[in-house]
């Protein structure tokens, strides 16, 4: 079969047919942000594209043609000969992967045609990335569906919000979990260490790679959640929906929110100069002769002391502000009473909302 060229939207539909998704871009590239379930053949790594430039304006256009066609040409040959390492006979003529560049032009191209000269069922993305990043940026602009049944999960900080959304999904619902997308806890304190956020392409990627996976027909469940969680945006139009959907408020005792967060952030209890630092970030909400306080008992090992105040003093009152003025259907939210974050009341809780059961209720 002929190397085929095929346009982004009929990638996109066919996604879950190829055989593999191969980027032939360099690594930073690959990096900052790919197709969903790719894996990173390039052609010319960041250091190569970079000895290329340096030929082009230093001799000619020709000589850096060629210098490049003797870089892709190793490089090709090493993954090929990699892949055949690791697939031995597996590696059929079958295999049908689907291939792409930035612009679906020579580091593509050139990889395609020594696959489809071995004889496999090669397709190129017209347009490369750059008409993927296109069909993402428009879905998201057009999505979530109307259709799309988002009901939110709202709650004080500590409430359980995310282990609730973790217990929804165990129980077979439908999550959008935006800050697992963000791997960020969406607080000044939110950002976990040694994690490091994706970019925002690659959130949007996986954003929108999330929303097309579910079923219209059922419920989609979400926290509530500001324009940015850490450094990322979340799209307005998704933002704009959440904030005009059903609520369900979540409520736990402060001491049990204390033990939740207690638990969550533990890091910072282990690494009290870490929790300090963070807290340096609240001088200007706060004041610094709060924060200094809060460092102060934070350093004699008084975090839940520090815990309970930052929720009573800090974030619950915005909590309250930023839900009466962003979320329509807040003061009408079903109520959820937990008495903790404890497992057996978490799944009590998904159970309940899951079956679509009752009005209020304490679990």
């Amino acid at each position: 079969m002929a190397m085929q060229r095929v346009g982004a939207d009929e990638a996109v539909a066919r996604l879950a047919s190829y055989g593999g998704i191969i980027d032939a871009r360099s690594e930073s590239e690959f990096a900052e942000d790919h197709l969903p379930g790719a894996v990173n053949w390039p052609t010319l790594s960041d250091a190569e594209r970079a000895e290329v430039g340096t030929v082009y304006k230093q001799v000619s256009a020709f000589e850096a043609r060629k210098y490049g066609a003797v870089l892709a040409a190793r490089n090709i040959a090493a993954h090929i000969a990699r892949e055949q390492a690791a697939r031995g006979e597996g590696w059929s003529r079958d295999w049908s992967p689907l291939v792409y560049c930035w612009r679906g032009g020579q580091r593509s191209g050139s990889l395609a045609t020594v696959l489809d000269a071995i004889g496999f069922r090669v397709s190129v993305l017209e347009g490369g990335y750059r008409e993927f990043r296109r069909v993402v940026l428009r879905d998201l602009q057009a999505s979530p569906s109307p259709a799309l049944q988002l009901r939110v999960l709202c709650g004080r900080t500590g409430s359980g919000k995310s282990r609730l959304l973790t217990a929804l999904s165990a129980a077979g619902a439908q999550v959008l979990d935006l800050e697992a997308l963000a791997q960020h806890r969406g607080s000044v304190l939110g950002l976990m260490p040694g994690e490091a956020q994706p970019t925002q392409k690659a959130f949007e990627t996986a954003l929108w790679h999330t929303l097309r996976g579910f079923d219209p027909a059922r419920p989609v469940w979400a926290e509530s959640e500001s324009r940015t969680i850490g450094r990322l945006r979340v799209p307005e139009p998704l933002l704009t929906q959440m904030r005009s959907s059903e609520c369900i408020a979540l409520q736990m005792p402060v001491a049990a929110r204390v033990a939740l967060l207690m638990e969550d952030y533990g890091h910072f209890v282990r690494d009290t100069e870490a929790f300090c630092e963070r807290l340096a970030a609240l001088r200007e909400h706060r004041g610094t002769e709060v924060v200094v306080r809060w460092q102060a008992l934070a350093r004699a090992g008084e975090h839940a002391t520090v815990v309970h105040e930052l929720l009573v003093q800090h974030y619950d009152p915005i909590y309250e502000r930023s839900m009466a003025r962003n979320y329509a259907g807040f003061a009408q939210a079903r109520v959820v009473a937990l008495e903790s974050g404890a497992p057996r009341y978490l799944q009590a809780a998904a159970t309940e909302l899951h079956g679509g059961g009752g009005e209020t209720r304490s679990v």
